[in-house]
């Protein structure tokens, strides 16, 4: 006998796209298991339960860990996305996190198992990169930017309950979304110092999003910080000032 999470896992890598060989080697249950799972006359996430959520409760209650919360946003904003299951009421949550930042993949994970500590989370290996993936029924309520098409194409705007955890964990969610859409480089330039041409270098932060509603959220929470921006682009924020640099370095840091 097979537990639920791991038929669940085992019919989302068939989602993915995987076959029924690929899928039996990966996990090492019987192709015939895993086809008699596809034909359950009542779809899988019907089994698993309900668990009540937060938001859509006849009483709102606090979220399990808001500070994750506000990190998780910023991830979501800038690398997640949400689906329906194929098969049931559900929704997948995935957060795409690039293979080079292992650091940021464990953070995403237990930021995930945080919000979410009765559901699984677990990794589908992408190309470059892997997506972090947590089924619940609840996911569009606690993310209710949630919507159809990209994220640019649409209004992104933040409830009046996300606007309250995000201002009392302001540095996490900014975290979130450098260590989504973000980046801390060095820049280098040179000058002409008593006739000697020297180089120098200094560090700096960018924040790209395609979405103007995105980057006014990441700007008028920098703002509120009382970190200094630029706008490098339509798409782009710099913060290069070296007391701002300094802030973000104590609160944010490089992604690893």
């Amino acid at each position: 006998m097979y537990d639920i999470e791991t038929r669940r896992h085992a019919l989302d890598l068939l989602d993915h796209g995987l076959s029924l060989n690929a899928v039996s080697k990966q996990t090492g249950i019987s192709r015939a298991a895993i086809r008699a799972w596809l034909t359950l006359i009542e779809p899988l996430p019907r089994i698993l339960g309900h668990t009540d959520c937060p938001r859509c409760a006849p009483v709102s209650l606090p979220l399990n860990d808001p500070a994750n919360y506000a990190y998780l946003l910023g991830l979501y904003l800038g690398d997640g996305c949400i689906s329906a299951h194929p098969r049931g009421r559900g929704y997948y949550l995935r957060i795409a996190c690039a293979d080079a930042w292992p650091g940021l993949i464990e953070e995403c994970r237990n930021a995930i198992a945080a919000i979410h500590p009765s559901g699984a989370v677990y990794l589908v290996q992408k190309q470059g990169c892997v997506a972090v993936t947590s089924y619940s029924r609840h996911w569009p309520c606690l993310f209710p930017q949630h919507g159809p098409g990209k994220k640019h194409d649409r209004t992104i705007a933040l409830a009046t309950w996300q606007q309250e955890i995000v201002d009392a964990h302001r540095w996490e969610f900014v975290r979130g979304l450098i260590h989504s859409d973000g980046c801390r480089i060095t820049n280098w330039a040179t000058r002409l110092v008593r006739g000697e041409r020297r180089r120098y270098e200094y560090p700096r932060y960018f924040f790209t999003n395609l979405s103007a509603d995105i980057l006014r959220l990441y700007t008028g929470t920098l703002d509120k910080l009382g970190v200094e921006w630029k706008a490098a682009n339509r798409k782009n924020i710099s913060v290069a000032r070296r007391a701002s640099v300094a802030l973000m370095d104590a609160h944010v840091g490089p992604k690893y």
